[in-house]
C-alpha cells in the first residue's frame, strides 16, 4: 500500500511522499524503507529520527524539520495495530469442526464458528457465531461462550473449583456444580484456566482479555474489559470490576473486590476480603497497597543501611560517653 492509502483509510494526515509503497510493518530498529514502524513512548521518538523506516507513524506534535515520510495520529500504536492486518492478513480458520476434535451431546455451535483439531467440548456447550478454539482445547460440559470469542491452545474452560470441607480427619470434594459464562469478544491466552462456579456462576464480561497462564478460579466474576497479564491468578470469589487492569504475576486471595479503572502492577499480592478503590487508582507490592504509600515504603527500605550505620556510630559514640562517666 502507498503511505497516502494508509493515512486515507485511517483518516489521518501524511508528510513526506505519499506515493511511497509500503510493504510490510517493522519494529523502528529494523525497519527499513518499504517498511512503516510507529513510536509513541519517548524512548522511541529519540530513536524514530534516525530509524531508517520508509514511514513513521508518530504523535501529532512529533517535529520533522527533515521532511521524513510519516502519519500523524494520537495513537500511533493504536494506529499501527489497525494497519497490521492491511499489510500481513492472518489466516483464518475455516468455519466448522474440525474432524479430529471430540464435541458432546447436545451442544450448541454457531455455524460459522471455528473448532481446531484435538479440541474436547463437553455435553451441552454452546459456542457463539465467529468464535475460534484453537487446537487443544478443552471446554467441559455446561460451558457457555459468546459470540467472537478467542480461546488459544491449552486453555481448560470448566474444570471443578478448588472446594473441599474439612471433616472427620480429611478432606471432603465439595461438589462444582455451577457454570462458566463467558461473554462476546473476550480472548483467553494459551493455558488459562477458568474454573466452574461451587454454586451459580464463573463470569468473564464483554471485551475481556486474559493473557497465557491466568488462573481464574470459582465463582469470580470478571467485568467488561478487563485486561489480566499473564501468571496473575486469581483466588475464588474474587469480583474484578469493568475496566480494571492487571499486571503479571499477581496474586489475589477469595473474595478480593477490585473496583472499576483500578490498577494493580505487577508482582501485587492482595490479601483475602481486601477492596481496592478503582478510578485509576494504582496498587502495587505486598500487601498491595497505592503507588504513592508503595513507593515511600520502597524508599525508606533503601535507606535502612545507612540508618544502621548511622545507629551503629550513635552506639559507639554513646558507649564512649558510658567509659568517660564511669572512669
Amino acid at each position: 500500500m502507498k503511505v497516502r492509502e494508509i493515512a486515507e483509510r485511517l483518516g489521518l494526515t501524511w508528510e513526506g511522499d505519499g506515493e511511497r509503497e509500503v510493504l510490510r510493518v517493522a519494529p523502528l530498529d529494523t525497519a527499513g524503507s518499504g517498511e512503516l514502524a510507529f513510536a509513541n513512548s519517548r524512548r522511541a521518538l529519540r530513536e524514530a529520527q534516525s530509524s531508517a523506516a520508509g514511514c513513521l507513524l508518530v504523535p501529532l506534535d512529533f517535529p520533522n524539520p527533515g521532511g521524513r515520510t510519516l502519519i500523524r495520529s494520537k495513537d500511533p500504536r493504536a494506529a499501527c495495530a489497525r494497519v497490521i492486518p492491511w499489510l500481513h492478513p492472518i489466516p483464518q480458520p475455516p468455519p466448522g469442526i474440525h474432524p479430529a476434535a471430540f464435541i458432546g451431546a447436545d451442544c450448541d455451535i454457531a455455524a460459522d464458528a471455528s473448532i481446531g483439531p484435538l479440541c474436547v467440548v463437553g455435553d451441552g456447550v454452546r459456542i457463539g457465531s465467529g468464535s475460534l478454539l484453537f487446537p487443544g482445547v478443552t471446554v467441559y460440559p455446561g460451558v457457555e461462550i459468546g459470540q467472537r470469542v478467542i480461546i488459544h491452545s491449552g486453555a481448560v474452560i470448566g474444570a471443578d473449583g478448588f472446594g473441599f470441607v474439612f471433616e472427620e480427619g480429611r478432606y471432603e470434594k465439595f461438589p462444582q456444580v455451577g457454570r462458566v459464562v463467558i461473554g462476546n469478544d473476550v480472548e483467553i491466552g494459551a493455558n488459562c484456566t477458568i474454573d466452574r462456579a461451587a454454586l451459580g456462576v464463573t463470569s468473564i464480561g464483554d471485551g475481556t482479555k486474559l493473557d497465557n497462564l491466568v488462573h481464574i478460579a470459582h465463582n469470580c466474576r470478571i467485568g467488561r474489559h478487563v485486561v489480566i497479564a499473564a501468571q496473575t491468578g486469581l483466588a475464588g470469589g474474587t469480583v474484578i470490576e469493568d475496566y480494571a487492569v492487571i499486571g503479571g504475576q499477581v496474586g489475589m486471595g477469595d473474595n478480593v473486590t477490585v473496583k472499576s479503572g483500578a490498577v494493580v502492577g505487577s508482582g501485587a499480592g492482595i490479601l483475602s476480603s481486601k477492596v481496592l478503590r478503582g478510578g485509576g487508582e494504582v496498587w502495587w507490592g505486598t500487601p498491595a497497597r497505592p503507588l504513592k504509600e508503595y513507593l515511600e515504603t520502597l524508599a525508606s527500605v533503601g535507606r535502612l543501611p545507612q540508618l544502621r550505620r548511622e545507629v551503629d556510630q550513635l552506639r559507639r559514640r554513646l558507649e564512649e560517653l558510658e567509659k568517660r562517666r564511669g572512669s
